[in-house]
């Protein structure tokens, strides 16, 4: 995940590391006015992060501080795709799928015992104190905690960073086997979805000629407290192609979706599979997403411990984010290969516009990141206007 402007982003974040501060990046795609906007809607963005509960609000079909439960009138299940026939069965249900940006997986192959061991490391890691916890994990972004101290309205929920090996600063064993081995197995059915998905989709999957064109993180997220029943619509986020959240237990939990939040019950030891921002813009828009990960229900008054762990397919930093070409214009006559660098206007010979302008991921998901409560769609400074 190292890139060349990491040492700089990674000096802005949380509590280790220096806070010198400076504004993101801004995608070299925006024009001047856009920027302005967009800095003006940050700001706006911001400032409605701090205020309480009680003055959440919509606009339309967007979900800006949704908390109370009494906005989602009614809990369904996902639709169900078995792992053992994942490529055929996606593709017939891709319409369903495209318009939902969700479903969930089941006869896979990871065994509930391993998924509540792995759920035993992630608590234990919990335990630590603050500086046992930045002593033993890594402090370059995105990997490590995020436990800002300024974010009082989210100062009961935490979260974890980890690369596909859950790796570790410190030689100190600190018991995570379990957890290795889950995110192992979590990163081999996510490519396996994304494979399926972009075939699916009529797309090739960058993966395949170059599999450092993907990368994966676990996400863990710790929240505890009396949340009075609510399903919160804010929170960090970070880009993805495709998000898995495996069910240890049935609960319902709430999606923001591009039609706005909606509670969902899968099945316990499904793993639920969000399709991400990314997934959208290699599309070109077929797909609809979730944004960010699943925000697990509370039982009213309940101060119990809440514990998620959600593998993410997603980028390296330095990759440029853009429509992925259709294999049936991947190849010329000769036989030979299309490059997207050397025929930028590859998509014009498809009937279809370009509904996404390309932009840099690190500037994306640094912004996305520390945003927090977005008051639009973030992809809508890269849409291109038809």
């Amino acid at each position: 995940m190292a890139s060349s402007t990491q040492d700089h982003h990674h000096q802005h974040f949380p509590t280790s590391i220096a806070t010198t501060s400076a504004p993101p990046p801004t995608p070299s795609t925006t024009t001047t006015t856009s920027t302005s906007t967009s800095s003006a809607t940050d700001l706006l963005s911001r400032l409605l992060h701090r205020l309480p509960p009680s003055l959440s609000t919509t606009t339309g079909t967007t979900p800006l501080l949704l908390r109370r439960r009494s906005s989602l009138s009614t809990t369904t299940s996902p639709p169900t795709i078995p792992f053992t026939d994942l490529t055929s069965t996606l593709s017939s249900t891709l319409p369903t799928i495209s318009e939902l940006g969700y479903f969930q997986l089941t006869n896979h192959s990871i065994p509930s015992k391993l998924a509540r061991s792995a759920e035993s490391d992630s608590a234990s890691i919990f335990n630590l104190s603050s500086h046992q916890k930045h002593q033993h994990f890594p402090t370059t972004w995105p990997l490590g905690f995020d436990d800002d101290d300024d974010d009082d309205d989210d100062e009961t929920q935490h979260s974890l960073f980890l690369d596909s090996a859950c790796s570790t600063e410190s030689s100190s064993e600190l018991g995570l086997s379990s957890l290795r081995e889950f995110t192992r197995e979590m990163e081999k059915v996510g490519l396996a979805v994304v494979d399926a998905l972009t075939c699916a989709v009529g797309l090739r999957n960058p993966g395949l000629d170059d599999p450092g064109s993907v990368s994966t993180l676990m996400w863990i997220s710790e929240s505890c407290g009396d949340f009075g029943g609510t399903m919160s619509g804010s929170g960090r986020f970070y880009p993805y192609v495709v998000g898995l959240h495996y069910q240890i237990r049935s609960r319902s939990c709430s999606l923001l979706t591009d039609s706005g939040l909606v509670s969902v019950l899968p099945e316990m030891d499904s793993i639920l599979i969000t399709l991400g921002d990314i997934a959208q813009v290699w599309s070109n828009g077929k797909l609809k997403k979730v944004r960010g990960k699943p925000t697990l229900s509370m039982e009213e008054g309940s101060d119990a411990l809440s514990l998620s762990m959600s593998l993410l397919v997603t980028l390296p930093l330095e990759c440029t984010v853009s429509p992925l070409i259709p294999r049936a214009l991947i190849s010329n006559n000769d036989g030979t290969d299309y490059h997207e660098d050397e025929n930028k206007d590859i998509h014009e010979e498809c009937s279809e516009e370009r509904l996404f302008s390309s932009f840099s991921f690190e500037d994306y998901a640094w912004r996305v990141y520390h945003e927090r409560v977005p008051l639009k769609d973030p992809l809508d400074r890269y849409r291109n206007k038809l």
